[in-house]
């Protein structure tokens, strides 16, 4: 994302000061023209799983409330007027590979789909591939279906981040309960650990 900053100085560290505070204003702006109910970040603690709220950078992310029959990406997409390219949706993903079984999670725009058995499988090594049960990506995670975000995962797991993903200037994923959700820019999800940026889904039809 570009920085529109007017802002003159011959100090690098004044400058790249000045790109960060355009950037949490654009992001606010943004929350604002979709009249999100925005949660202050000295509240957001007691509405995100723990290990959650650690994740989650104080700046450059707007944390907001939605309700439960809105929470599913075509609903969310319809109450709010996203489109759902610019709604993410985390996956979680169990595999089995020569060192054993595992889990990994895959984030995806809500208007592409996953390329399960080509380029997922390919990525991860992977000689079987599939979709979590929902009992299991609940309880690997401590999230809630439909809620599950990158943000807060186990140690240890992979998280791949299709590419178009980080194309969009801003997008809307879960934020581990499904009454709460996070608007933040994509390039926020690379600084996670153990994250892989790469062509994941099928070409749009």
């Amino acid at each position: 994302m570009c920085c529109t900053s007017t802002y003159r100085s011959h100090r690098p560290g004044d400058r790249q000061l000045a790109c960060k505070r355009t950037t949490i204003e654009s992001i606010h702006e943004f929350a604002q023209r979709f009249r999100l109910d925005a949660i202050p970040v000295e509240r957001r603690r007691s509405h995100l799983p723990a290990a959650v709220a650690s994740a989650l950078p104080d700046d450059g992310v707007v944390v907001f409330t939605c309700l439960d029959e809105h929470s599913d990406t075509a609903a969310f997409s319809a109450r709010y007027g996203f489109g759902l390219e610019d709604c993410a949706n985390t996956l979680i993903l169990k595999y089995s590979s020569s060192r054993g079984e595992h889990f990994a999670a895959a984030v995806t725009l809500g208007s592409r789909r996953l390329d399960i058995n080509g380029a997922v499988k390919a990525k991860l090594g992977a000689k079987r591939l599939s979709l979590a049960r929902r009992e299991v990506a609940t309880e690997i995670t401590g999230m809630e279906f439909g809620g599950i975000t990158a943000f807060g995962l186990p140690a240890g797991m992979r998280i791949l981040i299709d590419a178009a993903v980080v194309e969009r200037s801003y997008i809307v994923i879960g934020a581990g309960v499904r009454e709460t959700k996070i608007l933040l820019a994509p390039s926020t999800l690379t600084h996670l650990p153990l994250v892989e940026v790469a062509p994941l889904t099928l070409p749009p039809q």
